[in-house]
């Protein structure tokens, strides 16, 4: 029970191709050798009932040639099959007959057996019956073929009539039987063992036809999550036709839709804009409403980013982060150069972001600036995919943020000493990216470099 239920908890979490595989191989498996041990139990069961008509016949010649005189039994010298007249030929010929109550007597015996002991447990079928089993002669396995009959002769003295019941037993080894039973069964496990190899290679044939459909389905749905296609091209059958178009369906409806969504942002930003502005070339205006209105204007752009993001509706997307990463160094070096910071990258080339390429130039530029900002000569940037998770880290060999201020660095406006030439809004930016891909930001210091450590790991799978 517990095996089984084992196997089904397996098979209900595995591909449909292992489903379909693991089905033929138990059919196959199951089936073909139920037909093999079927055959062979039929073969044998003929080959036993040839015997016993054969041996049945023998009795009958056997019968022919025997004689009742002065209740004495005679039998010829030789008998018309000449194994019974070779010695241990394999062809026995017994006649038995009744002492007693529970005695069978042998009487005659055929010259085949010379130099053998008859058994001592000869059955005793009734007068007109018969008996066919296997008999033991002298270690050895015998199919023994019994029948008795009975003789009748008058006396002489009163004319009644005496009976002479007698049992025939003809015994054959079981060597020639055993040959032609192992002969078939060698022939018959062959020819099916080559069968069930030419049908699991038909099935396997059968199983990657069929599931092709499938498997290009599967790599197309890839291609889109990577961003490397749009639609779904392909030609499918019909039963997966319908939901190839139902998916093109769904991802026209849900760009056009973001494509709207991003257009009205955009739109709402350039009117919020103009008005702010307006009010800040106001000539009246203290400092602190200045201040207050260049709050407002980083707080408008803040929202209309985060209401930008694709995280919500990019799960087909994907953007390769080297291709990402490099760009931004480049730009970071040059804007650094007279400040002589040395940014490293240890990037894996198949890590995949699975969301918008600007979401993660945003998240990544945000924190490399930062970095460059309170670093002192070193910043690194390390990137790694494994176990269906991408992990980011961005370490500098700065002063390093004090415990009590790791998590309130990513609190909008707060910033460390370190960071005194940057602003909070950026790193608040990346905690929000972060949480709308449902990712993890944590701050630590860096054992490598000194500094202070940022980790993002995003589920990618």
């Amino acid at each position: 029970m517990v095996n089984n239920a084992r196997i089904s908890h397996v098979l209900q979490r595995s591909s449909l191709k292992l489903r379909l595989i693991v089905s033929a191989l138990l059919l196959i498996l199951v089936i073909m050798p139920t037909i093999g041990f079927t055959l062979s139990n039929a073969f044998m069961n003929q080959a036993k009932n040839a015997i016993q008509n054969e041996l049945s016949a023998y009795v009958y010649s056997v019968l022919a040639v025997a004689d009742i005189e002065n209740q004495q039994l005679y039998m010829p010298e030789q008998l018309l099959e000449n194994r019974f007249n070779v010695i241990q030929s394999g062809l026995y010929a017994l006649i038995s007959m009744p002492q007693g109550a529970s005695i069978n007597t042998v009487v005659w015996q055929s010259n085949s057996m010379l130099g053998i002991a008859p058994p001592t447990d000869l059955p005793m079928p009734e007068i007109g019956e018969s008996n066919f089993q296997e008999e033991v002669v002298e270690g050895d396995p015998y199919l023994i073929y019994s029948f008795t009959a009975s003789f009748e002769q008058k006396k002489k003295q009163n004319g009644e009539w005496m009976q002479f019941p007698m049992t025939i037993h003809i015994i054959k080894d079981q060597s020639d039987f055993k040959l032609q039973v192992k002969q078939f069964n060698h022939q018959l496990w062959m020819w099916l063992l080559i069968l069930m190899v030419f049908l699991l290679v038909v099935q396997l044939a059968w199983l990657i036809w069929t599931l092709k459909p499938l498997a290009r389905f599967s790599q197309e749905l890839v291609d889109i999550e990577q961003g490397q296609a749009q639609q779904m091209t392909a030609r499918y059958p019909l039963e997966l036709q319908a939901v190839a178009q139902q998916m093109n369906t769904l991802l026209n409806t849900e760009q056009n839709q973001r494509k709207r969504y991003r257009n009205a942002l955009s739109d709402l930003a350039h009117s919020l804009k103009t008005p702010l502005a307006v009010i800040q070339s106001q000539a009246d205006l203290n400092s602190s409403s200045i201040e207050q209105v260049s709050v407002i204007n980083n707080i408008i752009g803040h929202q209309l980013k985060r209401a930008q993001t694709a995280a919500g509706a990019s799960w087909y997307l994907g953007i390769r982060v080297n291709e990402v990463s490099e760009k931004l160094i480049r730009v970071l070096t040059k804007i650094y150069r007279d400040s002589h910071i040395e940014i490293s990258a240890n990037v894996d080339q198949a890590s995949m972001f699975k969301g918008d390429q600007q979401d993660l130039s945003e998240i990544l530029g945000n924190l490399l600036d930062n970095a460059c900002k309170a670093a002192k000569k070193q910043v690194l940037l390390s990137v790694k995919q494994a176990n269906k998770q991408l992990t980011i880290v961005v370490e500098d060999d700065g002063e390093g943020i004090r415990p009590e201020q790791q998590s309130q660095i990513l609190e909008r406006g707060i910033r460390a000493d370190s960071y005194q030439r940057g602003h909070g809004v950026g790193l608040a930016i990346v905690a929000d990216l972060v949480d709308s891909y449902n990712g993890k930001l944590a701050v630590s210091d860096s054992t490598s470099l000194g500094g202070a450590k940022f980790t993002i790991s995003f589920q990618v799978g």
